[in-house]
């Protein structure tokens, strides 16, 4: 069975509660598993944990007995997010417009051409779908 992955921000913005609606069209389409994923960093302090992340996501959008919610803790998002996604080795991966910012940004500092899709791709060989604001 494939695997989706999305990021989310804790309490959900509305840009991730439309990313998380696309990767939910995207995971019932292809009948595949959804991981929610949202990233606690340490240096926040404010650690957030699967349930409060479950119980956001089910007050959205209702019970999803088939999503899998991990919160993981990190310094750096971007690199968190990628850990996880190798991981869980994701077919699919949804992130949005601001997202995909942050990580041109980081990519740009290992690469001249950040192309995040690009990037994404060869690092981890799966699909990468932006959502737009």
């Amino acid at each position: 069975m494939s695997r989706v992955v999305v990021p989310v921000r804790y309490p959900l913005s509305n840009h991730s509660k439309r990313t998380l609606s696309k990767a939910l069209d995207v995971a019932e389409e292809d009948g595949a598993d959804l991981t929610i994923l949202h990233v606690n960093l340490y240096q926040n302090g404010h650690p957030i944990t699967r349930v409060d992340l479950k119980q956001a996501v089910e007050s959205e959008f209702g019970r999803l007995p088939w999503v899998r919610y991990v919160v993981r803790s990190g310094f750096i998002v971007e690199e968190t997010i990628l850990d996880e996604i190798a991981a869980e080795d994701a077919d699919v991966v949804v992130i949005g417009t601001k997202q995909s910012s942050r990580w041109r940004r980081l990519i740009s500092r290992l690469i001249r051409d950040p192309d995040v899709e690009s990037f994404l791709r060869h690092r981890l060989d799966c699909t990468v779908i932006t959502v737009d604001r």
